[in-house]
């Protein structure tokens, strides 16, 4: 039987622990961490047990030039046999990485055992793994990726629909000062609205907040709520003709935490109505604006 392999691989602190949480949520056996000589013998114990391995994605070190050999032919062993076999290669900017190692106080592996300062330890791991970041069949940039948004593109890439269930539709709240989603298909500006956070009552809440929500409706909310159901629902059958699987739609106030979650949370109750399947995420709603770097939600994440 046809199995499906996923090798996460990248450099350190790009985020592939938290890569690999979110492909479990997709329903991905996840392994971290395997010693590439061990892969063949995984690979055997998963096609005996199809129904719980079906989907694999194992999390790979190659830091040392020995193992890129073994790794390649366990990679190649396993197309061999049929199965559908993928590399993804996480990588992030030089100065996102030194930041996020330094607000973990975590060391760089190559720190660690070749005693390098940690720019020449990134440098270095960066050289290392040049040839298989050329060689992987995706590569993803975590460096301004939040949780929601890696969530999202995972989601998007190696997600499985349900039985004819058809485009999923996932609705992204943010906030425009911590810079517009990489992967949106459209953006809606809501900043328009009055501001709950001029309100010391509201500051505080979310646009999950009741209380929040009947602010924005006395103030316009509704009525756009309305225009904006009406335009979609124009839309998204055409983008299902197109066989599209997946819809981003973001929704943007300043912050991120009242006008854009509100009107994204009561969007997806009335596409959800009409027979969407809905997938609702808010990136920005537990920053705060004086200390937010881009890469804190993923950082220490190996």
């Amino acid at each position: 039987m046809s199995l499906s392999f996923l090798f996460v691989t990248g450099l350190s602190g790009a985020g592939k622990s938290q890569t690999l949480r979110v492909l479990e949520d997709l329903g991905y056996f996840c392994v971290d961490n395997l010693p590439i000589p061990l892969v063949s013998q995984f690979a055997v114990l998963a096609n005996r047990r199809p129904s719980e391995f079906d989907r694999v994605a194992i999390g790979v070190d190659i830091r040392e030039g020995t193992f890129f050999q073994e790794f390649w032919q366990s990679f190649d062993r396993l197309k061999a046999e049929g199965h559908q076999v993928e590399v993804l290669f996480l990588d992030s900017g030089d100065d996102v990485l030194m930041r996020r190692f330094s607000e973990t106080r975590r060391p760089h592996p190559l720190s660690l055992s070749a005693g390098l300062p940690l720019l020449e330890a990134i440098r270095e791991e960066r050289e290392r793994l040049s040839s298989l970041r050329k060689r992987a069949d995706r590569v993803v940039d975590t460096s301004l990726l939040s949780v929601a948004e890696l969530r999202i593109l995972m989601g998007k890439s190696f997600g499985v629909p349900e039985p004819e269930g058809g485009m999923v539709v996932y609705l992204l709240s943010f906030g425009f000062k911590f810079g517009l989603p990489m992967d949106a298909d459209m953006v809606f500006d809501v900043r328009f609205l009055p501001n709950p956070n001029y309100d010391p009552r509201l500051r505080p809440r979310t646009g999950k907040d009741p209380e929040v929500w009947s602010y924005l409706i006395g103030r316009g909310a509704e009525g756009f709520l309305e225009e904006i159901s009406r335009f979609l629902l124009l839309l998204l059958p055409r983008f299902a003709e197109e066989r599209r699987s997946t819809l981003t739609i973001a929704v943007g106030c300043t912050g991120g935490r009242h006008r854009s979650v509100g009107i994204a949370e009561h969007l997806g109750i009335r596409l959800e109505k009409e027979g969407y399947r809905i997938r609702v995420a808010h990136r920005d709603i537990d920053k705060d604006s004086k200390r937010y770097r881009p890469d804190k939600d993923i950082a220490g994440q190996g």
